[in-house]
């Protein structure tokens, strides 16, 4: 595949986005209002509808198309900005306007995920300056490839962004059942007793340092939460001299700061001092981890109260006060949350299996060391969906959240809604 060669400066504009006073952000307003730490998320403070009129015929505002990049603090994070009225203030969120005679703006958006300002001298970077930016050296085939490239791109991007929905909207069912079979229709009467009396609970133990490497030797090691992800951790380090293991379905539980924090292991793992993990010794899991999410709010909040948890101790862990349902409520219960609790998994992980593919592919498609046509040859691979179809079976969930809450929805109906999930453009 031909690739041409181009400097950043030579097809697009780097600018900076502008600074205004601190004064005139407010917790609630009309227009959402970016810091470089809210770039790429949800705004906590806003603007008046007249500051950002003041503003926009002061300054050049982006476009929507617009590149948006952070320069500082989280490096190289990358939007595509929407035109929505927005304003980001901060020198180091810098956005680019772009020429797409040459290069589209969405395949530079991709372009920019392979972090080409990375030095290879080992260097830490601290900060992308303008000048940076535009001598980096963009590599890029005919428009029409750039196209079909980014069509696989975002295929993948999509089908993870989906799933990521989907999940959002499980996790909230799930909540919903455990609320209404646990706190609703909780008996005063139910026995109490600790978290050691319903779940196994394992302390991490840091296995030899020297063990440490990132080649894959020995079994996954999980220090701490930092590799933590929206369920499963991302695998960094592994080690050849294990001590501690949290098995395949495990909760993982963050047990020095922050404490609380929780993902599930979804293979056999060595864990360090900074986890626990956790399975239920009265058969139901789901129980578990809601009972876990409801600690994790203790904690939270007694973080946000400035009373900051370093660390709790086995003791403390072991001895946290829980209540015990009796066993067929538990049977019961299990019955309708198990299934979703399920599915929750299974889409995670094909979401971790497209975010390695497309990871995997994107500085391939890049530099051309791999064709469209050959990407295309093995379509298998590449989840092409029925964005129609897949928008349809979401909103089948939000139909049915309620009737599941209220124990309505039985084992049988809830498996043919998955299987309806999963039958992808038959």
């Amino acid at each position: 595949m031909k690739m041409n060669k181009v400097k950043l400066g030579d097809i697009g504009k780097v600018s900076m986005c502008k600074r205004i006073l601190k004064h005139q952000t407010m917790e609630k307003g009309d227009i959402p209002f970016f810091k470089i730490s809210t770039f790429g998320g949800k705004a906590n403070v806003f603007i008046s509808k007249n500051v950002y009129e003041k503003y926009r015929n002061k300054f050049s505002f982006p476009k929507k198309g617009d590149i948006l990049i952070s320069a500082a603090g989280t490096i190289g994070k990358t939007v595509i900005y929407d035109g929505k009225p927005a304003y980001f203030q901060d020198s180091n969120i810098v956005w680019i306007e772009n020429d797409e005679k040459k290069v589209l703006n969405r395949y530079l958006y991709y372009f920019y995920q392979t972090k080409p300002w990375q030095t290879t001298n080992g260097s830490t970077i601290t900060r992308i300056y303008n000048n940076n930016l535009r001598d980096i050296t963009i590599t890029f085939p005919d428009i029409s490839t750039q196209s079909a490239i980014t069509q696989i791109l975002t295929s993948l991007d999509d089908k993870i962004e989906l799933n990521n929905k989907i999940n959002k909207e499980l996790e909230n069912l799930a909540k919903t059942v455990y609320e209404y079979w646990f706190v609703q229709n909780a008996d005063k009467k139910w026995e109490k007793g600790k978290l050691s009396d319903i779940a196994n609970i394992t302390m991490g133990q840091s296995p030899d340092g020297n063990s440490y490497n990132e080649q894959g030797e020995g079994i996954i090691f999980f220090q701490g939460c930092t590799d933590f992800g929206s369920r499963f951790p991302t695998i960094r380090l592994y080690t050849t001299k294990p001590v501690r293991f949290a098995e395949a379905g495990d909760i993982l539980l963050s047990v020095r700061a922050p404490v609380g924090s929780i993902n599930f292991s979804n293979k056999k793992c060595c864990i360090g001092r900074g986890l626990a993990a956790l399975n239920s010794k009265i058969g139901s899991i789901t129980h578990l981890y809601y009972i876990l999410k409801d600690l994790e709010m203790v904690f939270n909040n007694r973080n946000t109260n400035g009373t900051t948890f370093g660390a709790i101790t086995k003791d403390d862990l072991f001895s946290l006060p829980v209540t015990k349902p009796p066993r067929d409520i538990l049977v019961q219960y299990e019955k309708i949350a198990k299934p979703i609790f399920d599915k929750q998994f299974e889409i995670e992980e094909e979401s971790s299996t497209l975010s390695q593919l497309r990871d995997f592919l994107l500085p391939l498609l890049m530099n051309g060391q791999v064709t469209v046509k050959a990407i295309e040859s093995k379509t298998d691979i590449i989840p092409f969906k029925n964005q129609e179809n897949n928008d349809q079976r979401f909103k089948m969930w939000l139909k049915n959240q309620r009737l599941a809450a209220r124990g309505e929805i039985d084992l049988q109906t809830l498996r043919e809604i998955f299987g309806a999930m999963d039958d992808d453009d038959k």
